[in-house]
């Protein structure tokens, strides 16, 4: 980071980067200056950075959260299952240790109740957090058909191939 006071020499690089397009963060990295002193030079000079693209990507990585977040959910509902269906078959029970530490077995007809207080807890949990998911997913129709408008308008201002 560059030390107080040392930005007045480079900005004429910064104006130089700002005019070729680069973000604050950029202009930053490169001058080796923090953030904020990109910005409050820019703001002196009466300059803004366009934050489109930064927002598109808030957006973005928005949307690969709540994707993340139904991909958990589903993963929790088929455990729930799997841990619920397992309750009424055979069940196996061990124990490891004693005096010889000897491994012993037994299968009960089904399963005894710490494990059905186990897996019901599973399933409660499992619940819960897609019951959340649905609750975001439907509040975020709308903001998800907003941002497609975004992009929309964000392609319709690029140039075309042709630079036009």
């Amino acid at each position: 980071m560059a030390r107080r006071g040392t930005f007045d020499s480079k900005r004429a690089q910064a104006r130089e980067l700002y005019d070729e397009g680069h973000s604050c963060n950029s202009i930053a990295r490169q001058l080796d200056a923090s953030p904020s002193t990109v910005s409050r030079w820019a703001k002196g000079e009466g300059l803004e950075f366009d934050r489109s693209q930064t927002d598109m990507a808030v957006r973005a990585h928005t949307i690969d959260l709540a994707l993340d977040r139904v991909i958990l959910a589903k993963m929790m509902h088929i455990n729930a299952v799997d841990s619920l269906t397992m309750l009424d078959r055979p069940f196996e029970v061990f124990n490891f240790g004693g005096k010889e530490n000897e491994f012993n077995s037994q299968v009960l007809d089904s399963a005894p109740m710490e494990a059905r207080r186990s897996a019901q807890m599973i399933a409660g949990v499992a619940f819960d957090k897609a019951t959340k998911v649905l609750e975001k997913a439907n509040e975020g129709i709308s903001r998800a058909e907003s941002l497609v408008d975004h992009l929309e308008h964000f392609f319709d201002r690029l140039p075309d191939d042709d630079g036009e």
